[in-house]
């Protein structure tokens, strides 16, 4: 972080952290992910080298057109500019529009909610699937979303979040009252009839996996 704003790069941070700051709980993570604009590419991995730390790539092959990979023994550090598949770049709402935090003593953003659900939904993979991150992010922070503004970064993609609102409201019918009536509408979606019942949730939640993957899972 030094070396990056000492060099002039703006960033925000994503990833686990990111999605720990709006869901208030950590897990387990191998890297932090900072996000940064295409154009300040060259100068973050030269920051990231004058920290110490060196390029994954030799070690493990990855895509260079979207993110930087380092490490330093067990440290890894990413640094992005775009969508692994391309569909967006970091622009100046990823790095602004999020809130701060204090990491390691220096002062920090993590990239905007809309954003962080915005680039996990298009994470649906035979090896990973990051809905059930999305789940717990509308499940902690419904009202924080700016809905209609996620629609508008998703544009003919719009429909992901039609599909990933209709699964969250199967698995938690006990929150779906905190979600804006006028987004059902909105995505062609009938406005879900509210429950009350978190053991409801538990149980939906185990249907799709016993080991706790869900923020109500253990409620």
């Amino acid at each position: 972080m030094g070396e990056a704003r000492s060099a002039g790069v703006r960033f925000a941070f994503g990833g686990a952290f990111a999605t720990a700051v709006y869901t208030g709980e950590l897990r387990n993570t191998k890297d932090f992910d900072f996000y940064i604009c295409p154009e300040d590419r060259e100068r973050m991995i030269g920051a990231i080298d004058r920290a110490g730390l060196r390029d994954l790539y030799d070690h493990s092959a990855y895509d260079r057109t979207w993110i930087y990979r380092a490490n330093a023994r067990d440290v890894i550090v990413d640094a992005i500019w775009a969508m692994a598949n391309q569909r967006a770049q970091v622009d100046e709402l990823w790095l602004t529009r999020g809130p701060e935090v204090i990491i390691q003593g220096e002062r920090i953003r993590a990239i905007p909610i809309e954003e962080l659900i915005w680039s996990k939904l298009y994470v649906v993979q035979r090896e990973r699937c990051d809905w059930g991150d999305i789940f717990s992010l509308i499940d902690a922070q419904p009202r924080r979303i700016e809905w209609q503004r996620l629609e508008e970064r998703l544009g003919e993609d719009v429909a992901l979040l039609t599909g990933a609102l209709s699964v969250f409201s199967w698995l938690a019918p006990d929150r779906v009252q905190e979600i804006p009536k006028f987004l059902w509408a909105r995505l062609g979606l009938a406005t879900p009839r509210s429950g009350t019942d978190p053991e409801l949730t538990r149980a939906r939640a185990a249907l799709l996996d016993s080991r706790p993957w869900f923020r109500l899972h253990d409620r």
